[in-house]
């Protein structure tokens, strides 16, 4: 009988909650794909690292990782690189018309694209993920005046966005 890994355990239960978050992050599905994967390699270094403490909570460190990934991407200068939305010559499928519920999630896709990293890992962590101002200021180093402020202007960014 093998004993089971538990980074392995960790990868299963939380690869579609990590995927979530990061395509409401990065807003594109292969961007998400890799946010997740190298968030996957960091914390699987850090749970076979033999010295240093234990992860307390896995999951935990999992979503910070991931949200100071993504941020620290964003600074770099090649994350300011931008892929065609359609490739010359090749014909697409029309899908069935889902205008409204397509017209609100393009809006809302569009107005956190629009924002700042750290705003748009503010929202999606407070707003779209559930977390506590505590918690958002914890995983981002951020005093929790400074979340709730961020939160506040970031929305309202957001509604000025999606009103026009």
């Amino acid at each position: 009988m093998t004993v089971p890994d538990p980074f392995e355990e960790l990868a299963r239960a939380q690869a579609p909650h990590l995927y979530r978050a990061a395509w409401l992050l990065c807003g594109h599905r292969a961007e998400a794909e890799d946010l997740v994967q190298e968030t996957l390699a960091k914390v699987y270094v850090r749970m076979h690292r033999r010295l240093g403490p234990r992860l307390d909570n896995p999951a935990a460190y999992a979503q910070t990782v991931l949200t100071r990934t993504f941020i620290s991407g964003r600074r770099r200068r090649s994350s300011t690189e931008t892929p065609y939305a359609d490739l010359p010559g090749l014909e697409t499928e029309s899908a069935p018309d889902h205008a409204d519920a397509t017209d609100l999630r393009l809006a809302l896709t569009e107005a956190l694209a629009g924002l700042a990293p750290v705003d748009r890992a503010v929202v999606v962590l407070r707003h779209l993920e559930g977390l506590s101002v505590d918690e958002v200021g914890g995983l981002l180093g951020l005093t929790s005046g400074a979340v709730r402020n961020r939160s506040m202007r970031a929305l309202a960014r957001m509604r000025e966005e999606v009103a026009r």
